[in-house]
């Protein structure tokens, strides 16, 4: 990880006498991607506007490569130039799409031949250069959207803010737009701070993800370990973990665990003593499942569970089955497992998964 550009230190804001955001330590390091998410009202766009210096904070400090922001206005604005921000509506300008484009880069008074020269690459670059003439009233909501992303690139900024930019786009446009952002990011290397509350949008975009709830910065890394290795029951529900279950540590054997929960025996990977009170955590794509009497487990498999299936309920490409093993099980399968195994409520199958996908949090 490089050094940080962009820190928060001790950052409170409170409206009304009420403690909005509490955030002790904050950082955005050079080139990185880092996601804010969390449920609505958790304080990310909060957070985003005092880092992107559009909100000063009721106490603490904006450091800026190592330097504390002053509150001097024109030093803000000079430092706001080297930001730019994307926001859930595209507030174009009623002018052409070009226009709109080479806004930023005329209001600091860049040379023409640069403006032409920026404004022409990014129009191409974000697959808009046959709407260059185009009026920006008439724009569909993901070509707005592109041409507000061209213009905040076109800047060349330091720091990019991204506030759910996507939030308000059918499903198709923001995938499309998402895949075409994170080749952008990467190919630029450029240091943003990404809000969303979509997990998809934070696995495909953020290099790290920090997860806010009430205000506060709950967990913080890569999103191998938020998403495979939450530090809360909290945080393990919105990243997506589906079976938290009540359990204890029986035995502990050189790094393999055998826990006990509400009577059956699930084996993990970890180095915990006996008796110690945990919740077992298991995401539902690792859980894999096979009708009861039908042979072969998983090779690499040590925990086989049997039960009966209580309900399935579509979800896009695939279905979620929730499964009566003495305790609640939630797997993921595509619609043709679906088919394949005729599965439905009541019938018998056997919950097959890894040690190695059982998350262990100490309670």
């Amino acid at each position: 990880m490089s050094s940080p550009i962009l820190e928060g230190r001790s950052l409170r804001v409170v409206y009304a006498g009420q403690s909005i955001l509490d955030v002790p330590a904050t950082e955005v390091c050079e080139g990185e991607v880092l996601a804010l998410i969390g449920p609505n009202g958790a304080g990310k766009s909060t957070l985003l506007r005092l880092l992107g210096l559009l909100e000063a904070p009721t106490a603490g400090e904006i450091f800026f490569h190592g330097q504390p922001v002053g509150r001097s206005r024109r030093g803000l604005l000079a430092l706001r130039r080297r930001f730019a921000t994307v926001f859930q509506e595209p507030l174009l300008c009623d002018a052409t799409v070009e226009a709109n484009v080479a806004l930023g880069l005329r209001m600091r008074r860049r040379p023409t031949h640069e403006i032409r020269a920026q404004v022409s690459a990014w129009l191409e670059r974000l697959g808009i250069a046959h709407l260059a003439a185009r009026q920006a009233r008439t724009l569909s909501g993901g070509e707005a959207q592109r041409a507000s992303l061209a213009r905040a690139f076109a800047l060349r900024p330091d720091i990019l803010l991204l506030d759910e930019p996507f939030a308000a786009l059918d499903p198709p446009t923001r995938d499309e737009l998402v895949t075409a952002l994170h080749g952008l990011l990467h190919q630029e290397a450029l240091t943003t701070v990404f809000v969303t509350h979509d997990r998809n949008e934070a696995l495909r975009l953020g290099d790290r993800i920090a997860v806010m709830m009430d205000g506060r910065i709950r967990q913080v890394g890569r999103p191998s370990e938020v998403f495979g290795r939450p530090t809360s029951e909290e945080v393990a529900r919105f990243v997506g973990v589906e079976t938290i279950l009540p359990g204890r540590v029986a035995v502990e054997r050189n790094g393999l665990l055998v826990v006990e929960v509400n009577g059956t025996r699930i084996e993990a990977l970890g180095h915990l003593p006996p008796r110690q009170q945990v919740l077992v955590c298991l995401r539902p794509e690792d859980l894999t499942i096979r009708r009861k009497g039908e042979s072969g487990h998983p090779e690499s498999a040590r925990n086989h569970v049997e039960g009966v299936v209580e309900d399935v309920v579509p979800i896009g490409a695939q279905c979620r089955v929730r499964i009566d093993c003495g305790l609640s099980l939630v797997a993921l399968v595509t619609k043709q497992s679906l088919d394949d195994l005729a599965l439905a409520p009541g019938v018998a199958v056997v919950v097959s998964f890894k040690a190695s996908a059982v998350h262990l949090i100490p309670h």
